[in-house]
């Protein structure tokens, strides 16, 4: 199903893979060429890569951003080379972030234990190089919390504001990047301002965690490991810039199968690294419990918006959320009744196809919902293009539903019950309502400009 942008006879996401070979991407890292070898990176980055299974088709990407894609593992390549060398002024320090998604690929694919996932994933890493390995729950529970928060504001506001609901989720990258390309004012103002989990991670270890192990910004090179390609174009994003610093918060993204490819190209499994145990933003290293956020996969934003605000505004206490499937298992919707009246109306719309049918019928002004949970991939996060497909490039459903059995089996976290939070909130962004937390947790969407010369990447 083609955009509303694309205007080519075919689309570019049903051609086959081998018609799509025109780029290929060198990312050789300076300094490379010298050695007898070529590592493990170099033969991955100097690997064809192509994008176009997700949003982000010839008429979304850039020229520019093509070639600020591949500078990211140039980037990351660099900064391991360097640090190898004896010029310290030039050294780095490395720091990784899991999403939560990822370490189900890991835990589904290998079949072993998350835990024991998250404590390998580590070894690896820390094995590459890496200084700290952290988990994103903390940087999900914010997201979740301003999330909620703006959710209820707008909802008293929509009688004053017509554009206060429905409100959209801002969660998915390939959901933004089509939205500001395609859709414009109809959606733009309407989608929560609320930095994705991502975005905020970036922002906790550029601005927080260097002050308090008392490192200029630009010493720390951020690696995000995500389910997504979408988030590698997230991150160039220029809410990801910090101008002050004259920094990007994430500097490179690597997805799960690009991680899992490495270990191939090793020689070995996930069941072969000695296992470490990965940090803590608040101690120096410690046991980080393994939880889930209520939800089916995503970090579960529907959820915790939808209970926050039945208690919030209406007194009541919702304890289980039942779905009610509409089109098809991808497109399912939530209410709330009070009186024998529905008062709260929430979907979940995933995948392109689902998409653009929830954009026709608000073009028609025929949309009851307050909330949209948005995502690009069919399935959710679990079912991101960087991780859940098999050699053909198609949905591995055995995979996935490995997954979600994972997934569900986790103890829920609730981010309201996070104490780190509360004292981030206070300590490092000045309360609740302080202008700090606009400017670091919540961001603004623009219509891009279309784009002068473009690029078909298939990853």
């Amino acid at each position: 199903m083609k955009c509303d942008k694309c205007t080519k006879k075919e689309c570019s996401k049903k051609r086959k893979n081998d018609e799509n070979a025109s780029l290929i991407i060198d990312t050789r890292s300076p300094g490379a060429s010298d050695r007898d070898e070529e590592s493990e990176f170099h033969k991955l980055a100097n690997a064809k890569i192509f994008l176009s299974d997700c949003l982000a088709c010839e008429n979304c990407l850039t020229s520019m951003e093509s070639q600020r894609i591949a500078g990211q593992c140039q980037e990351f390549l660099t900064a391991l080379d360097l640090n190898q060398r004896c010029d310290e002024s030039k050294h780095k320090v490395l720091v990784v972030s899991i999403s939560p998604q990822s370490v189900m690929y890991f835990a589904a694919k290998h079949s072993i234990s998350v835990s024991d996932v998250m404590q390998r994933l580590s070894g690896f890493l820390k094995s590459l190089g890496a200084h700290y390995v952290f988990n994103m729950m903390l940087a999900a529970d914010f997201s979740l919390l301003e999330s909620q928060r703006e959710f209820v504001q707008r909802f008293y506001q929509r009688s004053q504001n017509q554009h206060a609901l429905p409100m959209f989720a801002s969660a998915c990258p390939g959901w933004i990047r089509y939205a500001e390309k395609a859709l414009g004012s109809l959606v733009l103002p309407h989608i929560s301002t609320a930095k994705s989990p991502h975005q905020v991670m970036g922002s906790l270890i550029k601005d927080y965690f260097a002050k308090k192990q008392q490192l200029p910004p630009e010493k720390i090179f951020h690696v995000v490991i995500t389910p997504c390609y979408d988030k590698k174009l997230e991150a160039l994003g220029e809410d990801f810039y910090s101008s002050v610093h004259k920094i990007q918060d994430v500097d490179c993204v690597l997805t799960s199968g690009e991680i899992e490819q490495m270990m191939d190209q090793k020689g070995f499994q996930l069941t072969d690294v000695e296992p470490t145990a990965l940090d803590n933003l608040f101690e120096e290293i410690g046991d980080i419990g393994i939880s889930r956020h209520d939800g089916r996969g995503s970090d579960g934003f529907l959820e915790h918006i939808f209970k926050y605000a039945a208690k919030e505004i209406f007194g009541i206490e919702v304890k289980e959320i039942i779905y009610k499937t509409l089109r098809n298992k991808d497109f399912q919707e939530v209410t709330l009744e009070k009186d024998g009246e529905i008062v709260l109306q929430f979907a979940a719309t995933y995948g392109f196809r689902n998409i653009q049918n929830m954009v026709h019928k608000l073009k028609k002004g025929k949309f009851p919902y307050h909330f949209i949970e948005v995502l690009a991939c069919p399935g959710g996060c679990l079912n991101g293009k960087g991780q859940a497909m098999t050699e053909d490039r198609k949905m591995d459903k055995d995979l996935l539903h490995r997954m979600e059995e994972m997934y569900s089996s986790l103890p829920v976290h609730v981010p309201e019950a996070n104490l780190h939070v509360q004292t981030l909130y206070q300590q490092w962004l000045e309360g609740r309502n302080s202008t700090k937390v606009r400017e670091v947790l919540h961001k603004q969407y623009h219509v891009l400009s279309e784009a002068l010369t473009s690029v078909d990447i298939k990853w």
